[in-house]
Formats: C-alpha cells, structure tokens, sequence
C-alpha cells in the first residue's frame, strides 16, 4: 500500500495522463482506421475499374505494356490471375508484404464476383475483380501499398506522445512538489505541537483549499496555545488557592496542639480553622458548579419568574453585607416576566450585586435597572466602587481572576463567582457585558432572552 501521499499524487497523474493518452491513441487509430479504409476502398475500385477498362479497349499485350508503365504502381500492386492459378505481377514491392490471395478467391473472380477483402492492418486491403480479355476471363486483385509518409506519420505520432508524456510526467513531478509542501509542513507543525511546542510558523501563503486549512490551523494552535496557558494558570491558581487556607488550617491546629492556651486564643483558633476550611468547601462548590456548567450537563429547569421580584429578594437576602457598610440601592425595576431557570439565575443576581457590594465604598449607592423589548430584557447594575482597568476587563471572566490583585487579601474570594455568572448566561442563550475605568465604577450588563429559543 502506497502511504505517501506525495507518491499518490504522483501515481494518480502519471496513472491519468499515460491511460488517457492510450485510451485516446487506440480510439483515435480505430476511428482513423475505419475512415482510412473506406475511402481506401473507394479509391481501390475506381483504380480496379479503370484498369479493366483499358483491357476492354486495348488488346491484352498493349494493355499489358500500358499497366507496366502507370506511375499509379507505385501506391499499387496489380496481380492478374489465370484459371490454373498462374499470375503476372505490375509495380514495385519494395519490401512490401502482399497479402495471400487464396485459389477459392480467385474462382470466386474468375466466375464474375467482386472480392474484398479487410485486413487487421490500416493500409492493407485486397481488392479482386473480373478482368475481361481477348484471351478470356482472369482474375485481378489490386492491393494498395504504404506510402512512405505513412510510417514517417506513425514514427512522428510515436515520438510525439513519447516525449508528450515525458514533459508531461516531469511538470506533474515539479507540481506535486509544490502541492505537497504545505502539507508536509502541516504534519511536521502537528508534531511540534504534540510535543508542546507552539511556536510554529507555517509561512504558507496559499489561497486555495490548502491555504484555508493553513490558516485554520494557526488557529487552532493559537487556541491550544490559549488553553494550554489557561490550564498552567488554573493549576497555579487552584495551587494559590487552596495552599493559603491550608496553611492557617495546619498553623492554627498546631498550635491548639500547644498546653496552656487561654480559652479565648484557643476559640479564636478554632474559628480562623472552621473560616479556612469553610473557605475551601467554597471553592470546591465553586469548582464542581462551574464545570457542570461548562460540561453543559446540568440541564435547566425552566419556569416562568417575575425577574423584578427575583432580584428584589436577592438584595433583600443580602441585606447584612450592605447594610453593615451603610451601602444603599436606587432601583429601577420593570415588571417583567421571562422563562428561565430560577436557582441559576438567582446565582446570577447575588454574584454580580455580592461584587458590587464588595467593592463599593461605605455609604456607596448601586444603581439596579430592567429594561424590556420585543424579544429581550437588559439588567443594569452599577457600582461607584474601584472599577476595572480595560486590560482586566478581558479576562474578568477568567476562573481565579481577580482583577484588583492588590487588593486580593483586603476584598475575599475565589474569583470563580464571574465565571459562573457567565456560563449560566450562556446556557440562558443570553449576553453578559462589562463597562467599567478604574476609579469610577463597574456597570454589568446582562441581556437574556424573554424566551428560550426551542433547540
């Protein structure tokens, strides 16, 4: 089996071009044949028929002296027959090969029928006619001989669709080269990225099919490249994240281990450990939650909610983060109803109104509006807090980013709480936007459907 597939381009034009030119050599010989012999046949008897017109007017030795001397003899051969099967022969063979002339052909003659006959061969066709003499019938057979233009012809056919073939055969070779090269930088590119090496250059300028495919290939390595960071980032990250509560958690229950600890320190320890270790089923809740959402395996239960009234009852819900910092809300809420899951986007709300909140200044005011059109309603929710520089704001999405990083320890969280939000949107068939410059505050805007489109 033939696994390169240079050499199958190869062998498939070469297979074409040498079939096609045979195929079209025999067909176009058969066709040539057939055209060659009928008018060959035509010009055989007018030949026939005008030397038997000569031996009807002249006497046979005039007639005999006549045909020695037609210069037609030379594209003939003339053999006259007599009954005991005796011939005389007119024009020259040169090495020409007559045809057999059987003694049944010439009683055939002799009795007044027209013989012919055909031969495998272009130019070889035996005629036969009744000659009549003073002497009485004898039997003619004028046979055409080849010219020598005739083999030149085939000689020059013949060189022609050798040498044909041979160009033909080389500009295959040089293009298969062309036509290959792209792909062979394409398989060796896959193996560097297999062995995790991005940084690869395909310089393939092509504009066909294999141009495209160059070109989605540097994106898809463009996107393997943004996962694999993306999957260095989560490792650290998910590192980060849970070596900090586990460094308190082992801190503080080695010290519990010590002998004379007040009652309060010993406490204070106790609640710095049940903090972490609670910090850490958060993530971990986190975790689990967002890969459902992205594995797209928890399906949505759909109901019909009064969206106002939802998000009315999440702030009131929350009422102890705000209302210790003295934060107030202006609410602009339309009644709307839409079909939608309401525990996801109930998520939603507390996450987005929680970061809010979060990074609000005391006695801050977050602004909470709906609007409403024919097929969709836009949730605004807007904060006077820290806001977030435009190169954050590309990746605020991003599991485990924090975009104030040096505020990581002042502000709590895993950095999980947008991502969620934003596959739960998605799953809604809805949009999720953010507009925000650092120092004047963050404004999310949630577009979803009024209702879910039927898959």
């Amino acid at each position: 089996m033939i696994k390169s597939l240079y050499t199958r381009v190869v062998m498939t034009f070469l297979v074409s071009v040498i079939g096609g030119t045979v195929i079209a050599f025999f067909v176009t010989n058969w066709m040539y044949k057939e055209k060659f012999n009928e008018n060959l046949q035509v010009l055989l008897l007018d030949f026939g028929q005008d030397i038997v017109q000569i031996y009807e007017k002249l006497p046979i030795d005039e007639a005999d002296s006549f045909l020695s001397g037609v210069k037609q003899l030379n594209s003939y051969h003339i053999r006259i027959y007599d009954e005991t099967g005796q011939f005389q022969s007119y024009g020259k063979l040169n090495g020409h090969r007559t045809a057999t002339v059987t003694m049944e052909q010439v009683k055939k003659v002799l009795d007044g029928q027209l013989v012919q006959v055909n031969s495998k061969n272009i130019a070889t066709i035996l005629l036969g006619l009744p000659l009549e003499t003073e002497k009485g019938t004898k039997a003619m057979f004028v046979e055409p001989l080849a010219p020598p233009s005739t083999s030149f012809v085939k000689y020059w056919i013949l060189t022609f669709l050798v040498y044909s073939l041979v160009t033909g055969s080389l500009f295959v070779l040089v293009a298969s080269i062309f036509l290959v090269r792209p792909i062979k930088k394409l398989t060796k590119a896959t193996r560097r990225i297999a062995a995790g090496d991005f940084n690869v250059k395909l310089n393939i300028k092509q504009t066909g099919e294999l141009g495209t495919l160059a070109r989605s290939f540097e994106e898809m390595m463009h996107d393997l490249q943004q996962l694999e960071q993306m999957r260095r980032d989560f490792v650290t990250n998910v590192s980060h994240e849970v070596q900090s509560p586990l460094t308190s958690i082992s801190g503080y229950a080695m010290a519990l281990k010590q002998e004379g600890i007040a009652v309060n320190e010993r406490n204070r320890y106790l609640d710095i450990i049940i903090t972490e270790a609670g910090r850490m089923s958060k993530m971990s809740d986190s975790l689990l939650k967002l890969s459902l959402l992205e594995s797209q395996s928890q399906q949505l239960r759909l109901v019909t909610l009064r969206l106002d009234e939802q998000i009315r009852r999440v702030i009131v819900a929350i009422q102890p983060q705000w209302s210790a910092r003295n934060i107030h809300f202006e609410l602009s809420l339309k009644a709307v109803t839409l079909t939608a899951d309401h525990d996801q986007l109930n998520q939603v709300w507390t996450n987005i109104i929680g970061n809010s909140i979060k990074f609000s200044k005391d006695g801050g005011i977050i602004n909470v509006s709906i609007k409403q059109d024919m097929k969709n309603v836009t949730v605004r929710i807007s904060d006077a807090g820290i806001g977030i520089s435009l190169e954050d704001q590309k990746r605020i999405f991003d599991r485990f980013f924090k975009a104030d990083r040096s505020h990581s320890r002042k502000y709590e969280g895993s950095g999980m709480g947008l991502a969620i939000v934003k596959q739960i949107v998605s799953l809604h068939q809805g949009d999720i936007r953010v507009e925000s410059e650092p120092g004047r505050g963050t404004t999310f805007i949630v577009i979803l459907p009024l209702t879910m489109p039927t898959e």
